[in-house]
């Protein structure tokens, strides 16, 4: 298990090194540059972009950039934030992006694995149709659509929670975002659990378990819920990156001073010390929680740390 868990590190290392090369080749071929301010000569515009170091070839840039981010140095904005080092432009958003995405994935998976629990062991009775309507429906409607609708029913007419985003009361005001950005995850893992949960149940492993007395709590949750729980891992894997790092149009709708929108900004202003930062989070994010996932495989089902295990 080791081995394989320092294989997948090396791959995960090479292959962010890979993802940002192609980001700062993508880049350089970007119309435009950071320094879009009329009142800035052509002169002044070379300066600037030699300060800087974007006048360099785009290999040396990437190696520069790499040499600085294993410090912790992002570098500086160029045109949101000019000379605000990224460090400090991220622990002020991202902080409020992963808090309201966290929120959204713990009540998403917990409302999900109830509804997928509960329409598996009540088949073909009301439960069942109403947690499958209940899924359609988050599946089908947008985050943003149905963040709409909550900033004006609970927001707008019933005044409950702020319908935009006040820092001096950031508990309240996450709320209706973590609502909106939850409602996909709790579909999306009540359909899975649902489906997995009916096959499992009538598989020969848990009707033998039931022949040996095993019932009730542990039947369900020890043995039929842990082998339906594999692929609802995996699916929740990329929704975990996703909201942990920010909804773009979500926070875009809740005024929501988070990742997302810095992203946004970055894009907009062609602030490259922006984008590369933001792309190496969401890729960082994305293989670290995949590596996670991989080593719960292990640990859900011993089949697959076996078979990892076994020599080539």
């Amino acid at each position: 298990m080791k081995k394989y868990i320092l294989n997948r590190i090396l791959i995960a290392a090479v292959t962010l090194l890979f993802i940002l090369f192609t980001l700062f080749v993508l880049m350089s071929l970007l119309p435009g540059s950071p320094f879009n301010d009329e009142r800035l000569t052509p002169e002044q515009v070379v300066v600037l972009r030699a300060k800087y170091g974007l006048d360099r070839p785009v290999l040396v840039q990437f190696f520069h950039y790499v040499k600085n981010m294993l410090t912790g140095d992002f570098g500086v904005s160029y045109a949101i934030a000019v000379n605000v080092p990224i460090s400090t432009l991220l622990s002020l958003r991202l902080p409020v992006s992963m808090r309201i995405g966290g929120q959204a994935i713990l009540l998403g998976t917990l409302l999900g694995l109830t509804l997928g629990t509960a329409a598996a062991l009540r088949h073909n009775t009301i439960w069942d149709t109403l947690g499958t309507t209940l899924s359609v429906i988050g599946v089908s409607v947008p985050s943003y659509v149905f963040g709409l609708g909550l900033s004006y029913s609970l927001g707008f007419r019933l005044k409950w929670f702020p319908m935009l985003y006040q820092e001096g009361s950031p508990f309240r005001s996450s709320v209706l975002p973590t609502l909106a950005l939850c409602l996909f995850t709790m579909a999306s893992i009540s359909r899975f659990t649902r489906t997995e949960l009916l096959e499992v149940l009538d598989s020969d492993y848990m009707l033998f378990a039931e022949s040996k007395g095993i019932d009730g709590f542990n039947l369900i949750f020890r043995h039929a819920l842990r082998n339906a729980l594999i692929p609802v891992i995996t699916i929740l894997a990329p929704l975990v990156v996703s909201l942990m790092t920010g909804s773009l149009v979500t926070e875009r709708i809740f005024s929501v001073p988070g990742a997302g929108q810095l992203l946004v900004q970055g894009i907009q202003a062609n602030d490259y010390s922006v984008i590369a930062a933001m792309a190496f989070i969401y890729s960082s994010l994305y293989i670290g929680v995949m590596l996670v996932v991989d080593i719960l495989y292990g640990i859900i089902d011993p089949r697959v740390r076996l078979i990892q295990e076994e020599p080539s």
